[in-house]
This record gives C-alpha cells, structure tokens and sequence, in this order.
C-alpha cells in the first residue's frame, strides 16, 4: 500500500507491509529489486544526503580546534555549530513545496552546487563572523537539498521499493552522523589543529562535485508531484518566520524578556499560520501544510519522536567529544576511537533493523529509543564516579550501545512516518519530518553545548557539567520513548477505525 491510499494496518502487520508483499501465513513473494534506473536515482539521493549529513558531525571534532584558531566565543561557536541547522530548517519546507510543484532535479543540483561552494569559503574563514555567514550559507543550500531527496524517492518508487529506499536514504544519514567524529578527529590527527580543521570542510568539496555531476546525469527529469501549481506564498513566509521564532532564540539566547518576545512570536505564527492554511482551502487554493499531514496522529507523533531523537544524539555528540577533549585531555584522534563503536553498531543495526522490525514492528523504535537514553544516562554517571585511566573504555563500551539503538529506530521510524504523506504532498511531508529534526538540533545544540560550557566556566568541573548534560540529554530521549508508545497506539486506532470503513466499501484492508 503506499502513503497515500487505504487504511493503515497495526502494528504487525504494517511492519510486513514494510518488509514483504505477501499476506501472514503466506510464503513470502519475490523480494522487489531496484532496476537500473531506481539504483542510479538511489545512489543520487544517498550521496547527497551523506555529503551534507556528514559535515555537521564532522565539524563537532574540530570545534576546540576551530575555537582556538579564530578565538571564537561561546556565542560564536553555539553560532557555527547551530547555525547550520538554524538555515537547513528554514530551506526545507519553501524548498520542498517548490519541488512538489515545479519538480525537483534543479533544486537539487542548485541546493547542492551551493553547498559546495561556501564549503570553499568556510575553509579560508579567518575569523568567526565569516565563518558563521558561510554556515548559514551552507545549511540553506544542504536544506533544499535534503528536502528533494525524500520527495525524489518518494516520486520514483512506491511499496516496498519506497520503504526500502527511504530506509537506506535514513540509514546512510545515520552512519554519516557516526562517521563525522572518526573522520574529523583522523584529518585532524594528520594536518594538525589549525589545518586540520580547515579540511574538514574541504572534504565536503570533492563529495560534492561528484554528486553534482550525477545527479545532473541520472535524476529525473523535473516533474511537478502536486496536481496543483499554487505555491501559498503567505504560507510560506509564515513557515520560514516560525521557524526563526523557534530556533533564534536557541541558538543566541536572548535572555528572559528575549525568551518571552519569542514564545510570544511564536504562538501568534503558529495561530496565524492554522488561520490562512484553513482561509486558503476554503478560497479554492491547495495550503502548504497538507491537511492529511495536520490530522494524522501516527504522523504527528512520530515526527516528534524523530526530533527527541535527532535533538538528543546530535548533542549527546557533541558534548561527548567536548568532554573527551577538554575534561580528559584525549587528542582529536583519541576523542574519535571513542566515537567510533558508535558508527560500527550503528552500520551492523541498521542492516539487520528491517528483520527485526518484521518481528516486533513499531516496538522496534520504542526499544531502540529506551536504549539511547540509557546509553546517554550511564555516559554521564560514568564519567562522574569512574577512573580516568579507565573512563575512556568505559565510554566507548557505551558508545555501542548509543549506536544500536539509533541505527534500530532511525530509518524504522523515518519510513513509518513517511507513510502517512500523502504523494503530492511527499515532499513538504518529508520536509516538515526534516525541519522538525533541524529545530530540535538548534534547540538541544545550542542548550545544551551552554549548559556545558556555563557549568565548565562557572568552576563546576567538566566531569560535573558532563553528568547535567548526558543527564538532561536522556530525559529528551525518555520523552522520545513516550513519543513512540503513543504514536504506535494511534495508528493501531486508525486501523481500527479504517477497517469498517473499508469493509463497507467492499474493500480488504491491507494487511
């Protein structure tokens, strides 16, 4: 069944319809196989995906580097670090219903040529403000990236073949995201601190042109996914507008007369915004923000769950690699060792998530999200009782644990949300899942990479202000686990719910 037809199944059997064709009891079909065409247009997404994915967790190895080479302060780095997500989300959205209505393969190519280019700029930065422009310049061109990808996939292929497609596309982000430190941390262990960090961004320059070159070759010739052209303009800008209500704040704190402005600004967009998508419908027009995407509780639910994750382990991340570097005195090198099981379980989980998932289906995110936060809980009460000769092992022990269970749940959950988006809206529905999980990085980045360096600074120790921040960090994911529960409840509700209406069809529910 694809996104956007027939009710959806329970929890069993909307894992089997993820994974097999075949009805339970059967024997299962023939597994679908990509032609040659759908491999190319996969390898396309997968690489643009992975090339600006994989910037972001890259950067966080070289950030004491980079601090000390440009003298960049707390506020200049919560800039660099959550900038970037700050731009990605902005593009998303604007960048998704583009493609929807005027197709996608010049966005694409656009959006990545950009990305490329300032990636040249953030290399010869030579002091932070230019480096912060070059961020925000390389996070809007990454976010009308990633918001052709999902749709692309979404448009070449249905059944299966999506669920798979979409799987790999989540899977490849996910290992680039555990990749980022081990490769940040061998550069810099090679051309030394101040260079180092620079490559780290020219890295991104090869990867670039190579998939530039491909997906002018191979994507698709643009073809418009909305069977209606309006764009919704004011929705639009009332989207980009929220957004920087949103996230500004986080990644500059604005103190608490800042903070109230803000929250204030934010309820009357979001007010305004509900106000002209219901206006806009009822004038004729076709609003940004589909409406099956504002009813559907499973999808809801899950794009939440996907921002405690994203918001949690990307600054789990982070503040891991500040407190090996700074608080343990590990070289970049070593900070990345202590990474690197991550990415190893992660890669291992991910290609044995799908039969785990025919098994236990969308238990299987709960159970992965209940292992992340435990991983990061006992990250932090390590580091405040063990040994420092010790800790280190320690850390990475746990590191495997953090790794199996985002690369259990990442692409599971990705795949499950997405199939509540209807096709012509597949790429602002993959967008807003997207933007959602750029908000929270900015959102938990920028926190909690303060709460460690105020705590540091304050005389707390880092060992202290790691345990307040792995601690702070788990609770995200604990409500990542609530997120999950309550999502796989609401879909077993539409379940039943759509069954009768099916039955008085003359149709038999999917199973």
């Amino acid at each position: 069944m694809s996104a956007a037809t027939g009710p959806i199944a329970g929890e069993p059997d909307e894992a089997e319809e993820l994974q097999q064709p075949g009805k339970p009891g059967e024997a299962e079909g023939p597994k679908e196989r990509f032609d040659a065409a759908g491999r190319r247009v996969l390898l396309v997404c997968v690489a643009g995906g992975f090339t600006t994915l994989l910037d972001q967790s890259v950067l966080n190895t070289s950030i004491p580097a980079l601090r000390e080479t440009l003298h960049a302060g707390p506020a200049d780095l919560q800039w660099i670090v959550a900038g970037y997500s700050l731009a990605f989300g902005l593009a998303l959205i604007p960048g998704g219903r583009l493609g929807d209505v005027k197709g996608r393969k010049w966005f694409f190519v656009t959006g990545l040529a950009l990305f490329t280019l300032v990636s040249l700029v953030s290399a010869t930065a030579t002091e932070p403000g230019a480096l912060i422009a070059a961020r925000l310049l390389q996070g809007a061109g990454a976010g009308l990236v990633n918001s052709q990808m999902i749709g692309t996939l979404q448009d070449v292929f249905d059944g299966q073949l999506r669920a798979r497609a979409l799987g790999m596309y989540a899977v490849t982000g996910g290992l680039a995201f555990a990749l980022g430190p081990p490769v940040g941390g061998a550069v810099l262990a090679l051309a030394g601190p101040e260079d180092g960090w620079r490559l780290t961004f020219l890295l991104n320059v090869p990867f670039g042109l190579a998939t530039v070159a491909l997906a002018v070759r191979h994507l698709p010739r643009p073809r418009p996914s909305a069977r209606h052209a309006d764009l919704d303009i004011l929705g639009l800008l009332l989207v980009g507008a929220l957004t920087l209500a949103l996230m500004l704040p986080f990644v500059r704190p604005p103190g608490w007369v800042g903070w109230l402005a803000f929250a204030a600004a934010a309820l009357l967009l979001l007010g305004a915004l509900a106000w002209w998508q219901r206006r806009y419908a009822r004038s004729g027009g076709h609003p940004l923000i589909h409406p099956a995407l504002t009813r559907s509780a499973p999808y809801a639910l899950g794009t939440a769950t996907a921002m405690a994750q994203f918001g949690s382990s990307l600054a789990a991340s982070l503040v891991l690699t500040m407190f090996l570097q700074d608080g343990l005195g590990l070289s970049p090198m070593g900070a990345a060792l202590v990474a690197l099981p991550s990415a190893v379980a992660m890669g291992v989980a991910s290609a044995l998530a799908w039969r785990v998932v025919q098994r236990f289906g969308r238990r299987t995110v709960t159970a992965g999200m209940v292992g992340s936060a435990l991983a990061m809980l006992l990250s932090g009460l390590l580091a405040h009782w063990a040994p420092a000769a010790v800790l280190p092992w320690l850390l990475a022990l746990l590191q495997l644990l953090a790794g199996a269970s985002v690369g259990l749940m990442g692409s599971t959950n990705q795949a499950y949300v997405l199939r509540h988006a209807p096709a012509e809206a597949a790429g602002v529905g993959g967008a807003i899942l997207q933007m959602a999980q750029r908000i929270a990085a900015a959102v938990a980045i920028s926190a909690l990479s303060g709460v460690y360096l105020r705590e540091t600074a304050a005389g707390g120790g880092h060992r202290s202000a790691y345990l307040t921040a792995s601690a702070v960090c788990a609770a995200v994911a604990g409500l990542a686990v609530l997120a999950s529960v309550f999502a796989g409840r609401a879909t077993a509700r539409e379940q039943r719910e759509g069954e009768p209406a099916a039955m008085s069809r003359g149709r038999t529910p999917v199973r």
